[in-house]
């Protein structure tokens, strides 16, 4: 065993190998030679262990090489959501529009972040995006920052720190990543007060809860699940009525925030933001789910209560950056324009049948000799915590192999450069067209010659 041992290379002759060449110019050193020093050590324990015969040079360098490449992969990266999912959130929730991605491109240098052009001074930070979500909603005024936690954690911690906020019960939510609403309420300084029961909250509930202490009523959008049946909660006049009747706020959390009607098939549709807009104080709502932009939290309202939020210090640990503002204030213009079918979001949803199914057709036809497909229905979702139990009718291009299982069959599909993300059941590949765009479809088809030439 100790001859075996001696074989080993050291940690510089491996570094040295021709086989490692290409990776010194564009992979950091200090990881190639982290790599070569755990496998080396990997090696040898496995050798004391198990009395192998020592790995070659060669094979010790193309272990390292795929050891790498492995590494190199889980940096960001563009894939193709064939999932079905619209609003993807491990895959980036929604995608932008071209628009936005030639301003990013032309924000990649100096812009006038905080530059007056006119005046040569200092200016303001969020250039046209307040102005265009008045535009959107008819609000007094508009804010962005990086999330909609951030959002909702501002506004309570600049409007009601110290104080009651009363919530019912049937609002308590918890979406992705374990934001809860009570967490959020108590980060935020507020004193948090339950009313009602998880079905059924009365306007009574509310009344009965308003006390000298309380600041605000906040209404939470379940966003991602849905209480059917034996259930109530007051309607928005009867809320903003009480509070205006006991000078305290109406604050809502709309969640997913939407500036469009989807598809008619949808049984059920997430509130228009321009419809709440009149009956609360403050509305809070992401950007990257319903309004299709890059990840923000909008928060809309009175003018003075959002001159109050502006001039909270949390503002700055909250803020956007400049390619984000860039993106959304591009989005929101789009939106403003009426021009919604410009929004890839927007496309997707609305999808013909006829283009989803030619599509399918297309990938089965590239598909090979190796792979057995079939275009079956099926449904896409939402996603992102938008329209909980809501599918959209769809063609799936269903596909099995003889000799590949159809994990091993997505495994290739992720392998591909860009990699293709689909889903399995049913004991079958299934990828579903209404989340590919025109461009990517012949990635696809590519992909699927690829996968056929494996099997």
């Amino acid at each position: 065993m100790v001859n075996e041992l001696r074989k080993l290379p050291s940690v510089n002759q491996l570094l040295e190998h021709s086989a490692l060449s290409s990776y010194a110019e564009t992979v950091p050193r200090a990881w190639i030679t982290d790599t070569v020093r755990e496998l080396l050590s990997h090696t040898r324990d496995l050798l004391l262990r198990m009395r192998n015969t020592a790995p070659t040079h060669d094979e010790l360098a193309s272990e390292v090489c795929c050891l790498l490449d492995q590494r190199l992969r889980s940096g960001y990266q563009e894939v193709i959501n064939a999932t079905g999912v619209i609003i993807h959130t491990n895959l980036g929730r929604s995608p932008l529009p071209s628009t936005a991605v030639e301003r990013l491109s032309a924000a990649s240098g100096y812009i006038n972040l905080e530059f007056d052009l006119g005046t040569g001074q200092r200016g303001q930070r969020y250039g046209l995006i307040p102005d265009l979500l008045t535009a959107l909603t008819g609000c007094e005024a508009g804010l962005a920052v990086n999330n909609n936690a951030a959002a909702v954690l501002l506004v309570l911690s600049s409007l009601c720190r110290d104080r009651n906020v009363i919530i019912s019960r049937g609002e308590l939510v918890e979406i992705g990543g374990g934001f809860r609403i009570p967490e959020v309420l108590s980060q935020s300084g507020c004193v948090l007060r339950e009313v009602g029961t998880t079905n059924k909250t009365y306007i009574t509930d509310y009344e009965s809860a308003v006390d000298a202490e309380t600041a605000a009523i906040l209404k939470v959008h379940t966003s991602n699940y849905r209480i059917e049946g034996f259930t109530h909660s007051p309607p928005r006049q009867d809320l903003k009525k009480l509070c205006q009747d006991r000078e305290i706020l109406f604050l809502e959390d709309l969640g997913s925030g939407a500036f469009f009607r989807g598809p008619s098939e949808l049984r059920c549709h997430e509130p228009l933001v321009r419809d709440i807009i009149p009956w609360v104080d403050i509305v809070t709502f992401s950007g990257d789910k319903m309004l299709g932009g890059p990840q923000a939290g909008l928060i809309l309202g009175r003018r003075e209560l959002l001159q109050t939020v502006k001039k909270h210090p949390l503002l700055r640990a909250v803020r956007l950056d400049k390619l984000s503002l860039v993106a959304l204030e591009s989005v929101l213009w789009t939106a403003a324009s009426g021009r919604y079918n410009e929004l890839p979001l927007w496309e997707m949803l609305h999808a013909a049948p006829e283009t989803l199914h030619q599509r399918a057709a297309d990938w089965l036809d590239s598909a090979g000799p190796n792979l057995h497909g079939t275009i079956i229905r099926g449904y896409s979702t939402v996603g992102g915590g938008s329209l909980p139990g809501e599918q959209l009718e769809t063609w799936l291009l269903a596909i099995t192999s003889k000799t590949k299982t159809p994990d091993q069959l997505n495994q290739v599909l992720r392998d591909h450069n860009p990699s293709i993300i689909a889903r399995v059941s049913d004991n079958r590949l299934l990828l579903d067209p209404r989340t590919v765009s025109e461009a990517q479809s012949q990635k696809v088809a590519s992909a699927l010659r690829r996968c056929s030439a494996c099997t």
